[in-house]
């Protein structure tokens, strides 16, 4: 599986839908589950719409992604404070 430059473009949209979703009152322990969910439909949407495989492995692997990328730039802003 190759990611191409524009799959990769969507971690950071990912990352933002989830802050989006965080700040609208759902549950910090959620936002995990919402990332993974959030990469799963572009995985299936964008990515991958005609192989179920490839497109659940990419819209997972975006998913965790996004969550690392979510928690690195929270934690740093919350240092900032």
């Amino acid at each position: 599986m190759e990611f191409q430059a524009y799959d990769v473009a969507l971690i950071p949209l990912i990352v933002a839908l989830v802050g989006l979703v965080g700040r609208m009152g759902v549950t910090a322990r959620f936002l995990p589950a919402v990332a993974i969910a959030l990469g799963l439909v572009a995985g299936f949407v964008y990515v991958a719409p005609g192989d179920w495989r490839q497109a659940a492995l990419a819209g997972v692997v975006m998913g965790l992604s996004a969550i690392g990328a979510y928690s690195g730039v929270k934690n740093t802003v919350q240092k900032r404070e």
